[in-house]
């Protein structure tokens, strides 16, 4: 009779008895968050790949011929998807003259008269003057310039022609552009882009114009 009650006790003890299923669930709940974590992740490294293959580039600062708005090393993104150079911008280019690719910026384009006036300091674009707040110095007029180009003693007037953009770089004194015969009148086939944000170094990180 002990053994037959000994029986009974046992299978009332086993039916109160709850699976202790919580703690694997956890571990299969974070497993399954990790995982999705890590998918997100995956895909979103993948997407930025992708926009950086067609919509976006990254272009290094060569020289100093932007200073101070640029330095050399700098590094920056460049949009080129449906760009058109609009005057202000700072562009990157394939020199052809200079067998390399340069960055300045556009300060006319197609059909636009630019004068350059040294004895001033004036740039001016169909007659209105232009601001050069990002100057580091005044201009001087230096001997390696288009003097074809000469209108009066220090005074350089240029007509952009159709299909191509004039530049210059921020650093007037220290820029081989538009206004040497190395480079000159820049065809819009030429131009690689717009440079628009300067990611490195981190100290200069954001947005540049």
């Amino acid at each position: 009779m002990s053994d037959e009650n000994n029986i009974k006790e046992a299978e009332k003890t086993a039916e109160n008895v709850t699976p202790d299923t919580d703690g694997d669930k956890q571990a299969v709940n974070w497993t399954d968050e990790i995982l999705e974590w890590l998918e997100a992740f995956v895909m979103a490294i993948f997407a930025v790949i992708l926009i950086f293959i067609f919509f976006l580039r990254i272009v290094l600062v060569d020289g100093p011929s932007m200073n101070p708005t640029l330095t050399d090393g700098d590094r920056l993104i460049l949009t080129h998807i449906n760009y058109t150079p609009e005057k202000g911008d700072i562009v990157v280019l394939n020199c052809q003259g200079l067998q390399k690719t340069i960055i300045k910026r556009c300060i006319g384009t197609a059909g636009d008269t630019v004068r350059v006036d040294y004895n001033t300091g004036e740039v001016t674009v169909n007659g209105s003057v232009i601001e050069q707040d990002y100057l580091g110095e005044p201009m001087m007029d230096l001997n390696y310039f288009d003097f074809s180009y000469m209108t009066d003693i220090g005074v350089y007037e240029y007509t952009v022609p159709e299909d191509t953009i004039f530049v210059m770089g921020d650093n007037r004194n220290h820029s081989t552009d538009s206004r040497c015969r190395e480079v000159g009148f820049v065809k819009t086939e030429d131009v690689l882009g717009k440079a628009f944000f300067r990611i490195m170094p981190f100290g200069s990180f954001g947005k540049i114009g």
